[in-house]
């Protein structure tokens, strides 16, 4: 009887999480297919779907290139993240040398900075850099935030791996990046698609740099789109179309967390075992 309650306990529980976490998105997208004074009325079950405010975002402002731009730097701060943070990781983790535990607390102490702290500063080197109102600028600043990130991550990962393997490869006349590239690179695949993962959803998120180092419409991330969507006056929100433009910036991301949720917890758990 015990069991019996424990378990319907849990179930509850669970339905009650699952509901407070998905009650937003799903609050959304009745706001997004509704429309006028519908948009006032509390309802949890759409009475009239409106496919007005999807049809607005596209024409009323060049949201596709934003998304565009969005996919661009995303993916782009992934793929430098991962492949910068491999070769850190293979150093830190498999490499001894002096000051290798501090350099490895500096990284992650790095990553504990508010963003606001290192704005002006980073104003300034990318401007310096002539990166200003560029897709470039963003994926330099985001590396703040995702490098150190996935450094430790792959680092706590790539301990964890037996060392006969690497000198297996060793024995076998291997080089350092052949080791990393050949042999470790295949076993990392849960590591590197958590953190790849984390990162991509931290970058398409990521709104402070994006809204001081862009300028003109066609630079901007959805981010900045979004919460620069007007109305017909200065004073008026479209809610309609900021609900439609967050169900499409949000649907992609529950989907790519669904499709790799157990390589995303298998990394994880992986990389959290030391550090």
């Amino acid at each position: 009887m015990r069991s019996v309650l424990s378990r319907a306990a849990l179930a509850v529980a669970c339905i009650a999480l699952a509901v407070f976490l998905l009650f937003p998105l799903y609050y959304a997208l009745l706001t997004s297919v509704a429309s006028g004074a519908q948009l006032f009325h509390v309802e949890y079950w759409p009475a009239r779907i409106d496919l007005s405010n999807y049809a607005r975002l596209w024409q009323e402002q060049p949201f596709g290139r934003n998304i565009a731009n969005s996919v661009v730097v995303a993916a782009s701060v992934v793929a430098l993240s991962l492949a910068l943070a491999l070769g850190a990781a293979y150093a830190l983790g498999r490499v001894r040398f002096r000051g290798r535990g501090l350099l490895l607390y500096t990284i992650l102490g790095v990553s504990m900075f508010p963003q606001v702290a290192v704005l002006s500063g980073l104003f300034e080197v990318v401007r310096m850099l002539g990166l200003y109102n560029r897709l470039g600028g963003l994926v330099l600043s985001y590396l703040i935030f995702t490098l150190p990130f996935t450094v430790w991550v792959l680092t706590a990962f790539l301990r964890e791996l037996p060392v006969e393997i690497e000198e297996a490869a060793i024995m076998d006349g291997l080089g350092p990046f052949a080791i990393v590239t050949r042999i470790f690179l295949p076993l990392m695949g849960p590591a590197m698609v958590a953190t790849g993962l984390l990162a991509f959803i931290a970058a398409w998120n990521e709104f402070l740099f994006a809204l001081t180092f862009t300028l003109s419409d066609a630079q901007r991330t959805v981010p900045v789109a979004i919460a620069l969507l007007t109305g017909a006056s200065e004073h008026e929100l479209p809610w309609g179309n900021i609900m439609a433009a967050s169900v499409i910036v949000t649907v992609p991301l529950v989907a790519l967390v669904l499709v790799f949720q157990r390589r995303l917890v298998a990394g994880l758990t992986a990389g959290a075992v030391k550090g």
